[in-house]
């Protein structure tokens, strides 16, 4: 299967308005042809930059209140830390993104390994819901996998069309095929032929198809209700969680899958939708401060009159 809807190459991409993109492009990825060591420190100094900037200081607020919510009996000092060492992986991310869309296989290999990938060849018949976590170093996490077990991706379509065409040639490189993160029907189709779906449940989307699920401490976080129709509209499925987490002594990445968790005794979409926030706050202490804490993950509350918890 193939999905045609992708975006394409269109001629207008090399219009001038676009000139400075591509100039930004060319340079990030000569960057990218540093040796892994360089990268690490450059990447560093970005997110040194970033939380120097306005937009940086507001996302580090969001991250400060995220994390308070999640673990409000952890010493404040803790969470500072944990912060901080976060705002230099957003500058990681920088590179690692390059890294996952432009660096060729030998290299992608050089510098990572795969723990746990008997479990993906032994469950494949079934088809594999692989439960990605929005950790900084998704991008990068999908290459690896894809390198050894290629699957397809669920994403979002970026609004900008030449950066979505890019991201989306990116994304494909050891991988098979993209579908957007609404098309359910492509990927039910996709685990009954027996294909693995990249699938991260953990953002806030908004109140349709979703419900109210605790989430660390937060007992009502907004989830999106896919995961119940995907499970439910292809039993045979197994879930499979996964983390790729940036090795703190500098030799790489280690990309961890888990053993597949069983949802055949959960019947509606509450119970669905809180196991699998189960499965990622699992995920995330694996690498806490590697995770996308700058996004408001609780925006969306219950009621639509209560008071945002990020004033």
């Amino acid at each position: 299967m193939k999905n045609e809807k992708l975006p394409q190459f269109q001629p207008h991409f090399l219009a001038p308005k676009y000139w400075l993109f591509w100039l930004g492009v060319a340079i990030w990825r000569s960057i990218l042809c540093l040796p892994y060591p360089i990268l690490r420190h450059i990447g560093h100094g970005f997110g040194w930059l970033f939380s120097h900037l306005k937009v940086g200081k507001r996302r580090a607020a969001i991250a400060r209140r995220n994390l308070e919510l999640c673990f409000p009996d952890m010493p404040e000092n803790e969470r500072e830390a944990i912060l901080q060492e976060n705002l230099r992986s957003v500058g990681m991310a920088i590179i690692e993104t390059g890294m996952a869309w432009f660096w060729s296989d030998s290299r992608i290999k050089k510098w990572s390994k795969v723990e746990g990938l008997h479990y993906l060849k032994e469950n494949q018949k079934d088809g594999i819901v692989l439960v990605g976590v929005h950790f900084l170093t998704l991008e990068l996490g999908a290459r690896i996998i894809g390198l050894h077990h290629p699957g397809i991706g669920v994403y979002r379509p970026n609004d900008n069309p030449l950066l979505d065409w890019l991201q989306t040639q990116g994304r494909l490189r050891s991988n098979k095929d993209m579908l957007d993160r609404k098309d359910l029907r492509g990927m039910i189709k996709a685990l009954r032929h027996e294909e693995t779906i990249w699938y991260a449940p953990d953002h806030d989307y908004g109140r349709k198809n979703a419900v109210f699920a605790p989430f660390f401490a937060v007992p009502d976080a907004c989830t999106t209700t896919g995961s119940y129709y995907l499970l439910k509209s292809s039993q045979n499925s197994k879930v499979i969680p996964f983390a790729p987490l940036r090795n703190k002594d500098g030799s790489g990445y280690t990309v961890s899958i888990s053993a597949p968790v069983d949802f055949t005794d959960l019947q509606d979409e509450t119970a669905i939708a809180t196991r699998m926030n189960q499965i990622v706050e699992k995920e995330i202490m694996k690498g806490i401060s590697q995770y996308m804490w700058l996004h408001r993950r609780f925006k969306t509350r219950p009621d639509e009159n209560t008071p945002s918890l990020y004033d």
